[in-house]
């Protein structure tokens, strides 16, 4: 018996199975790769969005503000939650990448470059966030 022919317009269910993975169609290291390139996708996102915070940083010094600050820190709140959030995926996307990368060929060298990029945005992140930010 044929199959059903498929439909020129194809539903988003079936475009969301036909691109999920699937163990005896996918390789392994084609799954590797394009983790690690969503990873480092995800990695670069972050690390620009922590060191140029959305709406950019104060260019002089006012009341109640300092320049280079965060315009974003001024709500208190949402600032908060966007750099908790920001944190989060950036430790989580370079935990994939190390643990992809683990005993590839110059894997000290990708390691100590992962490690300079994570001081090099945590003081970035300290550098444009005010002080009293960081009260819990």
């Amino acid at each position: 018996m044929a199959s059903p022919p498929l439909s020129p317009h194809p539903t988003s269910k079936s475009l969301f199975r036909y691109f999920q993975y699937v163990e005896g169609r996918d390789s392994p290291n084609e799954a590797c790769t394009v983790l690690l390139v969503v990873a480092t996708l995800i990695a670069a996102v972050t690390f620009q969005a922590g060191v140029n915070p959305p709406g950019g940083v104060w260019l002089d010094d006012n009341s109640g503000h300092k320049a280079g600050r965060a315009i974003y820190a001024s709500q208190k709140q949402a600032y908060y939650v966007f750099l908790v959030s920001n944190i989060l995926a950036l430790s989580t996307s370079v935990l994939v990448i190390m643990s992809l990368t683990y005993r590839f060929p110059f894997n000290l060298e990708v390691w100590f470059a992962t490690a300079s990029m994570l001081v090099t945005y945590a003081s970035a992140v300290f550098a444009v966030t005010p002080d009293e930010s960081f009260r819990f």
